[in-house]
């Protein structure tokens, strides 16, 4: 079950290949990694076992700021995040979630913010596909 609002697409490569991919994707955008974080390490910390999991925080101040300005509340959505894990099948998949799934959920004025969100989606994609190396395949 995928939950509402979450892109989650198959990766050709490793968790960590696709982790890596998925970061020179964004910075090579002009985005900013504000951080990566390694839920497998944190649970390795505490003697417990994860498969693979890491979350890339990052983002466009500008495009963020704009849609803050807008809805205050969208701060806590923002910067983006994707999550890439490896499954127990070997299999690496990532996710996001789709910022017009995010501008609804904060009531965000849609028609006002639909310029940025258009091309939050159409750079997400991008990064996805690259990070993947796989089309727009979805689950």
């Amino acid at each position: 079950m995928r939950p509402d609002g979450l892109t989650i697409c198959p990766s050709g490569f490793g968790p960590k290949e696709t982790m890596d991919r998925l970061a020179v994707a964004v910075a090579g955008r002009g985005m900013t990694v504000f951080a990566r974080i390694d839920h497998a390490a944190g649970a390795a910390s505490v003697g417990m076992a994860l498969q693979p999991m890491e979350l890339l925080i990052f983002g466009n101040p500008r495009a963020g700021t704009l849609l803050m300005q807008t809805v205050p509340t969208l701060g806590i959505a923002l910067p983006l995040k994707a999550l890439v894990w490896g499954d127990e099948t070997s299999r690496t998949w990532l996710a996001y979630d789709d910022p017009r799934w995010l501008a609804r959920r904060h009531g965000a004025n849609v028609d006002a913010t639909e310029a940025v969100l258009v091309a939050m989606v159409g750079m997400l994609n991008t990064v996805a596909k690259e990070a993947t190396g796989r089309g727009s395949e979805e689950i």
